[in-house]
């Protein structure tokens, strides 16, 4: 359970101010159909998580314990400093996904813009360091969905009124603390 309760901890607060959360609310702004979007955002991390998990589990048997932990460490304080800076999304992937229907093009849209992202990143580190890798892939899914479905739901209303900083600190803070429990083990 504690690999469910730290991945999905770990994904939705730095999911806060992603890319991937500004596609979501482009497409809820340009469909205003949440069900399909939702469901679309599920599919596209789920499939992008696992694919992340299994490579994050392939890497950490392929390398020794030690230098493992070093790579997973710093990776994570990596993602601390990375966490710190706003992405913004690019015109071309929210328009690349919309010649689809609504599941279509959030599905399609959501598993592109997660590729290289800090999200996947972190579902790789953290497959790599916690088992089983399905609770580690149905909590970083979760914290995606946790920090998706209000700003597709919700919308512009509300969008302005996310504190970016705040949620951008705890996410450096958390990836921070996760770096450090590893470079300091034994």
């Amino acid at each position: 359970m504690e690999s469910l309760l730290i991945s999905l901890a770990a994904v939705a607060f730095a999911e806060i101010g992603d890319k991937t959360q500004l596609l979501a609310l482009v497409l809820a702004a340009r469909y205003r159909r949440a069900l399909p979007i939702c469901f679309g955002i599920f599919v596209a991390t789920l499939v992008n998580h696992a694919l992340a998990g299994e490579a994050g589990v392939l890497v950490a048997n392929l390398i020794s314990p030690t230098v493992l932990r070093w790579i997973l460490g710093l990776s994570f304080i990596s993602v601390a400093i990375w966490a710190l800076f706003p992405d913004k999304l690019d015109k071309e992937e929210a328009q690349r996904a919309s010649h689809y229907g609504v599941f279509m093009a959030t599905t399609i849209g959501f598993f592109l813009a997660e590729m290289g992202d800090r999200t996947q990143v972190a579902t790789a580190m953290l497959a790599a360091h916690y088992q089983p890798l399905w609770q580690v892939i149905a909590g970083t899914t979760i914290g995606m969905l946790a920090a998706n479905v209000p700003v597709v739901i919700f919308g512009s209303r509300f969008a302005h009124r996310l504190p970016l900083r705040a949620t951008r600190l705890i996410a450096s803070a958390v990836f921070a603390v996760l770096g450090a429990v590893i470079l300091l083990r034994s």
